[in-house]
């Protein structure tokens, strides 16, 4: 458990909060001292993460953050409760793998309305109480906001959008006194991702192109996401930062370390 208190009094929403990465993030803000709104569309899944929290410091606001009147409610009852907002962790997110041409129209709208305009409405209503309070928002992009995969091609086209959304903000926002960073993640160990983390080919594969020789854990993603919101970061906006085991370090090219 971390000793660190650079969050006391202050308050982070953290979208997508009820597991995986949404849950390593609020349970890292917790224990630096936070006031941590918790966020999924299932409150019994978010009951579940405060059950191991200070109930004076923890909000549950369960919903779907791709509607923006309950992006606006999700702002308004965390300023209501704990007087503002500090930190904006846009973690909510899907994915849809497949080719393009055999997706359905559903999949592209659910991809997306909870990738990109989730992140779009929930920014849109925060930015008023972050230049009240000079605070910061993280977004959880991905290295496949960065470059293409095989057969992710909805996925990569949201998270492109939340990379760049995350420069063009800390553009606007600087002069407000409010930062924009992300966090770009690869493969880490989720719900997501269990198709993945179960299969041991597709393991295989990726521990080919992983220099660390292992995928993350959510507390891999934690510690550089609160980096980015604290004050130790307070001259660093506008950076999508790769935490990715090294993946983005390759041009591409096979691994011939691994087949000699």
């Amino acid at each position: 458990m971390t000793t660190l208190s650079r969050f006391n009094g202050k308050t982070a929403i953290i979208t997508g909060s009820s597991h995986g990465i949404g849950e390593g993030i609020a349970r890292r803000f917790a224990a630096e001292g936070a006031n941590v709104v918790l966020n999924s569309r299932s409150r019994e899944d978010c009951e579940k993460v405060a059950a191991d929290l200070d109930p004076s410091r923890t909000l549950i606001v369960a919903g779907d953050v791709s509607k923006p009147e309950f992006a606006k409610e999700l702002i308004s009852k965390t300023a209501e409760k704990f007087g503002g907002v500090d930190v904006l962790v846009n973690n909510a997110g899907v994915a849809v793998s497949g080719m393009l041409e055999k997706a359905d129209d559903s999949d592209i709208d659910k991809v997306i309305d909870i990738n990109v305009k989730g992140v779009l409405y929930l920014s849109r209503a925060a930015i008023p109480e972050l230049k009240k309070t000079g605070g910061s928002i993280v977004n959880i992009s991905s290295v496949s906001g960065i470059g293409g995969d095989w057969t992710l091609p909805i996925y990569n086209a949201s998270k492109g959008a939340v990379t760049n959304l995350t420069r063009s903000l800390a553009l606007q926002l600087g002069g407000k006194g409010v930062r924009v960073n992300a966090v770009l993640p690869s493969v880490t160990r989720s719900d997501m991702t269990g198709g993945i983390t179960e299969n041991e080919e597709l393991m295989k594969a990726f521990m080919n192109r992983l220099p660390l020789g292992r995928i993350a854990e959510p507390e891999d993603i934690a510690g550089p996401v609160l980096f980015l919101a604290s004050d130790d970061a307070k001259f660093v906006t506008g950076v999508n930062l790769p935490v990715d085991g090294g993946v983005s370090a390759s041009n591409g090219q096979p691994n011939f370390m691994a087949h000699g």
